[in-house]
């Protein structure tokens, strides 16, 4: 998917004013007025605010994928190192643009709109998919124990920089979000090496 750079800055307003003002404040007319434009030339961009929120979640997937994939590119790193730089370019990615965090982390927004909560869902799949792989391959190479299936591993970390971040969101983004999430990711990987 490619966007102009008009649906970018309607995407980020969007996601500013979720942040701000909850999702309940997202509208076209409010969305409109925080841009300069007339509700008429939103609606060119993006055929109506599920349509921008579709474009917020696949605008972040794009970005994320990217990273994630450049990341993974230099095999001469251990799975543990890799998993580390993934996590760490996430959380420096919730820093530099916290208003993100209040809608892929807010499940309600999408609950009752199976296109966003599909897309949502993708989301995390990529995310968990590429984790789990490094998993295996860390146990396959003798890195990490076979204790836990990649799967649950996976769940397991997830879950706690999930938390981490959650925690982070909810101190008015006052904690140190890569101290944190570094510490509990490294004391899950201190778990599962052999």
């Amino acid at each position: 998917m490619n966007f102009s750079e008009r649906q970018i800055q309607i995407i980020e307003a969007a996601t500013k004013r979720i942040d701000k003002y909850g999702i309940q404040e997202l509208t076209t007319k409010n969305l409109a007025a925080d841009i300069g434009l007339s509700e008429a030339a939103l609606y060119r961009h993006f055929k109506s605010k599920n349509d921008i929120l579709l474009g917020m979640l696949s605008y972040f997937i794009i970005g994320m994928k990217e990273k994630i994939n450049s990341i993974i590119q230099d095999e001469k790193n251990s799975p543990p190192t890799v998993i580390k730089a993934i996590f760490n370019n996430q959380l420096n990615t919730f820093i530099k643009n916290p208003a993100i965090v209040s809608v892929i982390f807010s499940e309600g927004i999408f609950q009752f709109n199976g296109t966003l909560s599909n897309k949502l869902s993708e989301m995390m799949d990529l995310m968990h998919k590429k984790i789990s792989t490094l998993i295996k391959k860390g146990q396959d190479e003798g890195s990490f124990n076979k204790l836990l299936s990649p799967n649950i591993t996976t769940t397991m970390i997830m879950g706690s920089m999930r938390m981490v971040v959650l925690k982070w969101k909810l101190s008015g983004n006052k904690s140190n979000l890569v101290k944190d999430g570094q510490a509990m990711l490294n004391g899950i990987l201190k778990m599962i090496e052999k």
